[in-house]
C-alpha cells in the first residue's frame, strides 16, 4: 500500500500550498487567475478526500491542518496477521459479515470451503408465515419401524429401521433435514452400539446397525432437533455470531476501562483493538476503550449471552416435546440376535466402538486395558509427560488422574480454578502432568498471561516418545460460524505436524466433542447440532495426520447414561483408560 501512501502525502504537500495560498486569494481583484486558482483548489480537495473511504481522516480546522489516521479496517488485521503463503486463482466467495474477521484466510480458502461444502447439512425448510408450530416436526406423531430379516439376524449381520417423521397435524412430512440418532442396547448385558442415519430428504430416515452381540437388542431413535429448529440454529449462527460476548478489563495505575470484545465486531461502531496472534494469525478484537491504549489489556471475561430467538422460535425448543425425544416404535423395537455363523461381510454401518460388559470396545483400535488404582497409573506413566490442552472436558482427564494420584506434587494455585495453567509432578516415579486451557473464545475468567493459544503450546514442546498430547478444543465454538472452529483447527493441525515432524515419537491424542443436556438456553448457546458439525469438521481436518481420535462422541451416544456437558465419572474413567491403553500398549 506505500503508493496510496505516497499518493495522499503527495496531494497533502500540493493541498497545503494551495491552502497557504488560498489564504492569499482574499486579497486578489475579481477575474479569471483567481477562478483559475479556485478551481485548482477544488479539484485537489475532491482528489485527497476521495481516499476518505479507504482512510479515516481526522480533519480538526481543516483550513490549517490536516492529519491522517490510517485505520483502515483491512489494514487492522496487517500489522498482526501472518501473509497467506499462496494465493487463489479464483476467489471464493465469503458470506455477507459485519464485522472485522475474516472466516476463511486466504491461504486456506479453497482447502477450508471444499471440505465445509462435503460435509453441508441437508436445506432446511423456512418457518411458515404466519408461523404454526402443527407444521413441524412432531415426535409424538412419528415412528420407526425394525425391517424384518428372512432368517432371522446373527452377530456380524445388521439390523435396519425405517423412520417416518410426521407433523402434527399427523402428515408425512416431504421435506428432510431433521436430526435423529439410533442405538441399540442391551442393560443386562451393558451393550450398546450407535447407528448410522441416512436421511432420504423426504421425511423419512433410515438407521442400520451393526450386530455385535448375541442376545436381545433394544432399538432406540431419538429426534434431537427438527429440521425446522435448525433452519434457526442456521440463523444464528450466520446472523448472530456476537450472540456470546466478552469483555476485558484495560488496565493503567488506578483508571480502569472495560470493553467489549469477540471474534466479530462491527468496525463501523467504534475504533478497534486488534489482539490477532502474530504466529497463529487467531483474530480477536476488541473495542478500544476511550481513553486507555490497547496494550493495557489484562484479562478475558465472559459476559455471556443474549439468545435472539423470537418467542415463535422458542417453540421450536421445548424439552420433552420436540427437542431430544424418543420415538415411538411401530411394531416391536427388541430383535433377537443369534451367535455368528461362518464368515460374515463387512458392515457399512461400522462405528469406531461399542459397550460390552459396559466396557468400550474399540473396532480396530489397541484393546483398552483397565487401569484401575494407582499403581498400575503410575507404571504406565513413569518417566514420562502428559501434557493435556484446551476446554472444561479436557481438564476431567487431569483431575481424574489427579485425583487417583496422592502422591503428585501440585502446582496449581496461580492457575484460574477452570482454565489454569496446571502442573503436577510424581518425584518417584518422574511423571509429569500439565493442563492449560485454550485461547480465545472462551467462556470464562482468566488472567491475559495465562491465555493461551494450543498451536503457541505445541510449538514449545520438545516431544519424543515419553511425551503424550491431548487436546479438546469444542465446547466453545459452537455460537460462531463453523468456519471460525475450521481455522482454530487447522492452526493446531500444522503445530502437530511440526510436532511430530521434529518429534515422531510423540503421541497426540484429539478429543472429539460430545452431546449434552438440552433446553432452550443450551440450544441457542452450542447445541448438540451444532456439536456434531463441528465434529464432522475436527474428523476431516486430522483424517490422516498422525493423531489418535478419542471418541468421546460414540461413547456418550452409546452409553446408558444421560447426557452431559461434562460426561459422568464412569466415561471418564473409559477415556482415561484409552489414553493410557495408547500411551502404554
Amino acid at each position: 500500500m506505500w503508493w496510496a501512501c505516497l499518493k495522499v502525502n503527495v496531494s497533502l504537500l500540493f493541498l497545503d500550498q494551495l491552502l497557504k495560498l488560498s489564504m492569499d486569494l482574499s486579497h486578489l481583484p475579481r477575474g479569471k487567475p483567481k477562478r483559475i486558482l479556485l478551481l485548482l483548489l477544488l479539484i485537489t480537495l475532491v482528489s485527497v478526500l476521495s481516499y476518505r473511504t479507504a482512510y479515516n481522516f481526522n480533519i480538526s480546522e481543516w483550513y490549517k491542518t490536516i492529519t491522517v489516521s490510517f485505520r483502515r479496517p483491512e489494514l487492522e488485521t496487517k500489522t498482526s496477521a501472518p501473509e497467506p503463503t499462496e494465493r487463489l486463482t479464483t476467489p471464493t466467495p465469503q458470506r455477507p459479515q459485519p464485522c472485522s474477521y475474516k472466516y476463511i484466510s486466504p491461504g486456506n480458502a479453497e482447502e477450508g470451503h471444499a471440505l465445509l461444502d462435503s460435509i453441508a447439512w441437508p436445506d432446511t425448510p423456512p418457518l411458515s408465515k404466519p408461523f404454526s408450530l402443527n407444521l413441524t416436526t412432531c415426535p409424538a406423531k412419528s415412528s420407526f419401524t425394525i425391517v424384518p430379516q428372512s432368517g432371522g439376524w446373527r452377530v456380524g449381520d445388521e439390523l435396519t429401521v425405517k423412520v417416518q417423521l410426521r407433523d402434527y397435524n399427523g402428515n408425512p412430512k416431504r421435506r428432510g433435514g431433521d436430526f435423529l440418532y439410533g442405538r441399540l442396547y442391551n442393560r443386562a448385558l451393558g451393550a450398546g452400539v450407535v447407528g448410522q442415519v441416512q436421511d432420504h430428504l423426504n421425511g423419512t430416515f433410515t438407521v442400520v446397525f451393526p450386530l455385535l452381540w448375541n442376545g436381545t437388542a433394544n432399538a432406540e431413535v431419538v429426534l434431537v432437533h427438527t429440521a425446522e429448529s435448525i433452519t434457526v440454529l442456521k440463523r444464528l449462527s450466520e446472523e448472530h455470531p456476537d450472540r456470546i460476548w466478552f469483555s476485558s478489563d484495560f488496565r493503567l495505575g488506578r483508571v480502569i476501562e472495560q470493553s467489549t470484545c469477540n471474534v466479530c465486531l462491527d468496525p463501523n461502531k467504534g475504533p478497534l483493538c486488534n489482539f490477532t496472534d502474530l504466529h497463529t494469525g487467531e483474530q480477536w478484537f476488541c473495542y478500544k476503550p476511550k481513553t486507555l491504549a490497547c496494550d493495557t489489556r489484562v484479562n478475558h471475561v465472559v459476559v455471556w449471552s443474549d439468545m435472539k430467538i423470537t418467542r415463535e422460535e422458542e417453540a421450536l425448543f421445548q424439552t420433552g416435546k420436540n427437542l431430544k425425544v424418543g420415538l415411538k416404535a411401530s411394531g416391536i423395537s427388541t430383535a433377537t440376535i443369534l451367535p455368528k455363523a461362518g464368515e460374515t461381510k463387512k458392515n457399512s454401518s461400522e462405528p469406531s466402538g461399542y459397550y460390552y460388559g459396559n466396557q468400550w470396545r474399540p473396532l480396530g483400535d489397541p484393546a483398552i486395558r483397565q487401569f484401575n488404582d494407582t499403581s498400575a497409573i503410575s507404571a504406565c506413566l513413569k518417566g514420562k509427560q502428559l501434557h493435556m490442552f484446551g476446554d472444561s472436558t479436557t481438564r476431567q482427564f487431569y483431575e481424574f488422574i489427579r485425583a487417583k494420584q496422592t502422591n503428585l506434587l501440585r502446582f496449581e494455585k496461580y492457575g484460574t480454578p477452570q482454565c489454569g495453567p496446571f502442573l503436577a509432578l510424581d518425584q518417584t516415579n518422574d511423571f509429569m502432568m500439565t493442563f492449560r486451557c485454550h485461547g480465545p473464545p472462551l467462556r470464562t475468567y482468566i488472567n491475559l498471561s495465562q491465555l493461551q493459544y494450543v498451536a503457541n503450546e505445541l510449538e514449545r514442546l520438545a516431544g519424543g516418545p515419553n511425551t503424550v498430547v491431548v487436546i479438546g478444543v469444542w465446547a466453545h465454538f459452537g455460537s460462531f460460524p463453523v468456519e471460525v472452529y475450521y481455522q482454530r483447527l487447522m492452526s493446531i493441525r500444522r503445530a502437530v505436524g511440526r510436532l511430530l515432524n521434529r518429534a515422531p515419537g510423540t503421541k497426540v491424542i484429539v478429543r472429539t466433542g460430545n452431546m449434552k443436556h438440552l433446553d432452550l438456553n443450551s440450544s441457542a448457546c452450542n447445541s448438540d447440532w451444532d456439536t456434531l458439525q463441528r465434529d464432522k469438521v475436527l474428523r476431516a481436518v486430522f483424517k490422516d495426520s498422525g493423531v489418535l481420535l478419542l471418541e468421546a462422541w460414540e461413547m456418550v451416544q452409546a452409553c446408558d447414561l444421560p447426557h452431559d456437558l461434562h460426561p459422568p465419572q464412569p466415561i471418564i474413567k473409559l477415556m482415561v483408560d484409552m489414553i493410557l491403553s495408547n500411551t502404554c500398549p
